[in-house]
């Protein structure tokens, strides 16, 4: 009977609305599950970090802790995000493939809102036609009338893929031969 009840109990945790923080990148909506989020902080200095991808802004110091800052309308493939007194970094704890937690920031232009989405109003994502990476995309949820592009954050900031870019970014050292 315990097995029955756990079956219920997962249909019904799948029917269930999620939250949702929304928040504004380049004049387009979009969303990320809050259960990963840990905290939204207001865009200070960074320390840029030499030989890193394009989208990858700096680090920051977070209580003590060396933190990345990934600049999510790089990270698209669009131009590096403008800095406005409205920009904000968003905390969420990653994980490598290995399994080990990294906080992570995400630079974006504004947050919005935390939302409830009902699971009936997030359709699978487009075959064609986004303007990032199908991978990238959860869904696309309706809210008030305006689609939202609900973002697969574990695609997006795959530690792993991140690092192998990083890599192929790096000026190979030059051959020294003294003779």
């Amino acid at each position: 009977m315990g097995a029955v009840m756990t079956t219920r109990q997962a249909a019904v945790a799948v029917d269930e609305d999620a939250q949702y923080l929304t928040f504004m990148l380049g004049g387009e909506m979009f969303a990320i599950g809050i259960l990963g989020i840990k905290e939204i902080i207001e865009y200070g200095s960074l320390t840029v970090v030499p030989m890193m991808p394009t989208f990858v802004r700096g680090v920051i110091n977070l209580r003590g802790a060396v933190v990345p800052v990934v600049d999510l309308s790089a990270r698209f493939g669009r131009p590096n995000s403008e800095i406005t007194r409205r920009s904000c970094v968003i905390i969420i704890e990653a994980s490598t493939d290995d399994g080990l937690p990294q906080d992570i920031g995400l630079l974006v232009d504004t947050v919005s809102a935390v939302q409830e989405i009902p699971a009936t109003q997030i359709e699978p994502p487009p075959s064609f036609g986004a303007r990032i990476r199908a991978d990238f995309i959860s869904g696309m949820a309706k809210v008030e009338g305006k689609f939202v592009i609900v973002l697969e954050v574990d695609k997006v900031l795959s530690i792993d893929e991140m690092s192998n870019l990083a890599e192929a970014g790096q000026v190979p050292a030059l051959d020294f031969d003294p003779r």
